[in-house]
């Protein structure tokens, strides 16, 4: 359970950090809430920029739990 609460803009502002940070090469880039912290999904071609996603959204999103789950094609 997350235990503070989430700016309302946070995922507009992690899809645009991961964007920014990736060059837009994370397709379908979707942020979800959840109730335990953030989830990201979508499509990359490559390991590395699923793992700059990855330290995007933590930047982003400060200490909430994060899961990526972009898939790598």
């Amino acid at each position: 359970m997350l235990t503070t609460a989430l700016p309302e803009n946070i995922r507009e502002r992690i899809a645009e950090t991961v964007r920014l940070r990736t060059g837009a090469e994370i397709t379908n880039l979707h942020v979800e809430l959840a109730s335990d912290g953030i989830i990201l999904t979508g499509q990359s071609r490559t390991y590395y920029c699923k793992q700059l996603a990855t330290h995007a959204a933590l930047d982003a999103a400060g200490n909430h739990p994060l899961w990526n789950e972009i898939e790598v094609n």
